[in-house]
């Protein structure tokens, strides 16, 4: 005979919240594809791979979100990008 457990998890609104904005990458004529994956590795701590699917995608389609979070965590990194020459906000 099996036994099967429902668990019931409490997340608090802030949790809920904390989590819901995102850095927009948009596409600029004035970037190399090195320099945008470097600095998505370095700011954004992406793995290779990931900075460069976002870079491609930031070309094509003109923009990519980059990273998620709480305002507090995607301001610096945002702010980074910026100081970087690269295009991107806090949506």
């Amino acid at each position: 005979m099996s036994v099967k457990e429902k668990i019931k998890e409490k997340v608090s609104v802030q949790e809920l919240l904390a989590n819901n904005y995102e850095i927009i990458l948009f596409n600029d004529d004035v970037n190399t594809f090195d320099h945008v994956i470097d600095t998505l590795i370095d700011v954004c701590d992406h793995e290779p791979l990931q900075a460069e699917q976002c870079a491609l995608l930031v070309h094509y389609t003109g923009k990519c979100g980059v990273k998620t979070g709480s305002y507090q965590e995607l301001e610096p990194q945002c702010s980074a990008l910026l100081s970087a020459g690269l295009s991107a906000e806090i949506q």
